[in-house]
């Protein structure tokens, strides 16, 4: 199917172009300053709280990881100057820096970190990191700069979640002093940038640390304007109200990167675009399951909404990471769908019927291949409804057990450790999880206590392939970063996606 039949048949349209906000542009001038055009705002002020992979680099401006990953993903000192995870995956050593200062002037001490990962978690507070750390018995302080994580159960990938989603320090006589809901008011960290205003869900603005224990951000100051609406977006760019914006069509940066003072780019990074499917009501019955997989063409979601550049995926697993599974493709295959559809039962002349909820906007093309893939669906008998939901109501309703039968959704996974991609998504003890049923759930809660390398990865990679040929998964595609930017501005790439302020510079 080639890119111009498939937007024929489902009727894309170009959005017309809104004006952003009134604002004057955002010019250079003297090269201090910077405005980002940004898809969304963070859940709160307290990075502890909420998992939102969009959100990462707006709290990497303000707090500070104790690892952290380089352009290339590898894992690099931060807060802890080094860390070593016991054999048995029951402790981890670490180290810490004596010079880091909070954005208060207050050094960033052990109680810092022993609080934000046990003392807080410990308290029942309703934090997304609870479910990290849940294995977490203690931290213990051994001197001003060295303590040990020890946990009831192995933990192997305390390291990568060091440097992963939650993980930020937060400054605890602070937040004891104003409390939880004072701190989200009046948030501050460690990290390059201190907030000095904000509005929610419309503007922040980001002065330098001056005692920023890191490398010293080239930008002074940072202006981010939450902008959902994807052609917003593009106009903001477009007119120079804005020198950078994310997750927007391809078609768009395309015809952008060809102007004279813009750059368009189409970056490949570790997410993975998929349904994220229920194991029950009209997923219960696995032959509608497969039949609905069999029958997406995904080289042409590809090359219809990216240009070819995001790679067709048969596991939840992008290339290159440990979980992919070589040579292992489910293929598409109308036929074999129609004959599972027989099998319970269905046909075109009796379709079956589901719900599969998608965001409008959140990433690129979202919408767009939704309505894509409910016109393949059609071709063999499956009838879909199609409901649009917020970013945000996601994460409620995911939590809450109450998603559809299938959701499209991109999941993030900066790591790109197998257990934060089928772990979390198949581990029913999680609230991140919409596939509730024991299995593959079983085998996956023996993966997370495994601490020996290779043997979790091998066991992983044979879940990937199981839950795809069973249903319980359907990956799409490795998903891709749409990216515009002044032609002036430069920035550092990273493989995850994360467009970081502190790295930009005006050439």
């Amino acid at each position: 199917m080639k890119r111009r039949s498939l937007l024929q048949m489902i009727a894309l349209g170009t959005a017309g172009a809104k004006i952003f906000g009134g604002a004057a542009p955002a010019f250079a001038q003297d090269g201090r300053s910077v405005t980002i055009a940004w898809p969304s705002d963070v859940p709160s002020w307290d990075p502890n709280q909420r998992f939102q992979p969009d959100a990462q680099p707006l709290f990497k401006s303000v707090f500070d990881q104790p690892i952290e990953q380089d352009a290339e993903l590898n894992f690099v000192p931060s807060l802890f100057t080094e860390w070593e995870l016991a054999d048995d995956g029951l402790s981890l050593s670490f180290s810490i820096r004596d010079d880091v200062v909070f954005h208060d002037g207050t050094p960033m001490t052990m109680e810092d970190i022993r609080f934000t990962f046990y003392e807080r978690v410990a308290s029942g507070e309703n934090l997304d990191i609870a479910n990290t750390w849940r294995n977490l018995e203690d931290i213990e302080i051994l001197s001003p700069t060295s303590g040990v994580f020890v946990f009831n159960a192995p933990t192997p990938t305390a390291p990568q979640w060091l440097a992963f989603m939650g993980s930020f320090v937060v400054p605890k006589a602070y937040m004891e002093e104003v409390g939880v809901e004072g701190f989200r008011e009046r948030p501050i960290g460690t990290g390059p940038y201190k907030i000095v205003e904000y509005q929610m869900n419309s503007r922040i603005v980001f002065e330098r640390h001056e005692e920023y224990w890191g490398e010293m951000p080239a930008i002074q100051r940072v202006t981010v304007n939450i902008v959902r609406d994807p052609s917003a977006r593009v106009a903001a760019v477009q007119s120079g109200q804005a020198h950078l914006t994310i997750n927007v069509p391809v078609r768009e940066v395309e015809r952008l990167g060809a102007m004279p003072q813009l750059e368009g780019e189409i970056n490949p990074i570790t997410r993975v675009i998929l349904l994220q499917l229920r194991h029950d009501m009209a997923f219960d019955d696995q032959n509608v399951r497969l039949a609905v997989h069999h029958a997406i063409n995904k080289q042409a979601l590809s090359q219809a909404f990216y240009g070819g550049a995001a790679v067709p995926l048969s596991v939840v697993a992008p290339p290159g990471t440990p979980g992919y599974v070589e040579g292992f493709e489910f293929p598409y295959d109308l036929d074999r769908a129609r004959e599972l559809l027989a099998a319970s039962g269905f046909s075109p002349d009796n379709p079956v019927r589901f719900t599969m909820a998608t965001t409008n906007g959140h990433f690129p093309s979202d919408y767009d291949i939704a309505r894509a893939l409910v016109q393949m669906w059609g071709e063999v008998g499956i009838e879909v409804t199609l409901d649009v939901i917020e970013y945000a109501r996601y994460f409620e309703l995911n939590r809450g057990n109450q998603l559809p039968e299938a959701t499209l959704y991109s999941w993030d996974n900066a790591t790109g450790d197998p257990e934060i991609f089928t772990g979390y998504l198949l581990n029913p003890q999680m609230p991140f999880s919409a596939w509730k049923a024991e299995q593959p759930g079983d085998r996956v809660l023996e993966l997370f206590a495994e601490p020996d390398y290779e043997t979790r990865i091998a066991g992983y990679q044979q879940v990937n392939r199981d839950a795809t040929e069973m249903g319980a998964t359907m990956p799409l595609l490795q998903s891709v970063q749409t990216l515009v930017r002044d032609g002036g501005l430069n920035y550092r790439r990273y493989g995850n996606g994360w467009v970081l302020p502190a790295s930009m510079s005006w050439s």
